[in-house]
């Protein structure tokens, strides 16, 4: 099963128990008890939540994903130069060095987006998700204040 796959099966059991979540909370509103209501209350309020975590997910995913096509465009994805191991498993050194350098062109080039998106999938080759991520956000957030290049 590919990610997207697994993304949209994942997505729709989140929506089906918002709708359950709901229902369950309307029938616990309409006990007309205080402590059924309470509960009824967070019922709507746990779904709320978890909607507004796959709305940012799909955000981040187009985001990051309209960056790559726009760096693709210019020829500016980074090059998989990584060493492998006969299974295929990336080799820690080799993500070692790409992060190194990708880092040190991040730090001498600070404003542009393309450095931050090549970081970006430098932390994930390396296996550190969560950084990868917040500094996708960043390669975003520079991206969207770029100002526009006309085609003259």
């Amino acid at each position: 099963m590919t990610s997207r796959t697994g993304f949209f099966a994942l997505s729709g059991v989140l929506l089906l128990v918002a709708l359950v979540c709901v229902g369950e909370g309307v029938q616990l509103i309409a006990t007309g008890k205080p402590l059924g209501i309470g509960l009824g209350v967070c019922a709507f309020v746990v779904p709320v939540i978890g909607v507004w975590f796959l709305r940012q997910t799909v955000r981040f995913g187009r985001d990051s994903e309209r960056l790559a096509r726009e760096l693709e465009a210019e020829g500016g994805l980074p090059v998989d130069e990584l060493e492998r191991s006969k299974g295929g498993r990336i080799d820690r050194a080799s993500a070692d060095a790409v992060f190194a350098r990708r880092r040190t062109e991040a730090e001498d080039t600070p404003g542009d987006w393309r450095v931050w998106f090549r970081l970006a999938v430098a932390y994930a080759d390396a296996g550190d998700t969560p950084r990868a991520r917040k500094t996708m956000q960043h390669a975003i957030r520079l991206h969207s204040t770029e100002p526009a290049r006309s085609n003259a």
